[in-house]
């Protein structure tokens, strides 16, 4: 049986005027009180990694600035593969009054 392939998943966030206020990346290991807070809202309690946009808002500085939020998939191959927000990643971000969400 092979090993379930990982995927790094990056997450930005930004201002109105496209500046760079955090970003984040998705983790195997690290979990967070706040990813843990929106799986259970959102009925998924298993999903206790830490995920890109989770962890882009919680290093984000200023939270009433964000104004946009962009992820990023990538396959081994450099291709752009679909990164749309989970169900609990949608929760953190419309939580944290992020307004607009695009992704790979």
């Amino acid at each position: 049986m092979a090993a379930k392939q990982r995927q790094q998943i990056t997450a930005v966030i930004y201002d109105k005027r496209g500046r760079v206020l955090s970003v984040g990346q998705n983790s195997y290991i690290k979990t967070h009180p706040v990813q843990a807070h929106h799986a259970e809202k959102v009925g998924e309690p298993e999903k206790v990694y830490l995920h890109a946009e989770i962890h882009a808002i919680t290093r984000c500085p200023d939270l009433t600035k964000a104004y946009r939020i962009f992820v990023t998939r990538w396959d081994r191959q450099g291709r752009a593969v679909l990164a749309a927000p989970c169900a609990v990643c949608r929760s953190a971000i419309e939580a944290a009054g992020i307004r607009q969400i695009s992704h790979t």
